[in-house]
């Protein structure tokens, strides 16, 4: 069987772009790559992998491409170093975000789970 090596890019669905796109930049601190035509979505580096936002009621109109188009809440681990889980705990805080939860998987630092504006839960998690 041929193997997988890593996801390239995942997406998540939003309401209000220019929101999403500001919390993704400001609070998470991503690289926005570029914003696509007729606010249907924007593009951000996650390191060597790609984030993508998309307006669900726009890009299911897409015709060029697959639609990308979906409903509901949508979920991503970010990995972080485990010297870094305190700097964001604090960093999270600092910017009015709500930690809903703290657990740890097989003895490792505890993930943080919060939320973007859309209810998209986003987890900030070590390697496990």
């Amino acid at each position: 069987m041929p193997s997988i090596e890593a996801v390239l890019e995942t997406s998540l669905y939003v309401s209000d772009l220019a929101r999403s796109v500001a919390f993704y930049r400001n609070v998470l601190g991503l690289q926005l790559m570029s914003e696509f035509d007729d606010e249907r979505g924007a593009a951000f580096a996650v390191g060597p992998s790609v984030l993508l936002l998309f307006r669900a009621e726009e890009t299911s109109k897409q015709r060029t491409i697959p639609s990308h188009g979906s409903n509901g809440r949508g979920h991503v681990a970010f990995r972080v170093s485990r010297d870094e889980m305190a700097a964001w705990r604090k960093h999270l805080d600092s910017r009015g975000v709500h930690i809903e939860l703290e657990h740890s998987f097989e003895g490792n630092p505890p993930s943080l789970f919060f939320r973007d504006p859309d209810g998209n839960l986003l987890e900030i998690a070590v390697d496990a």
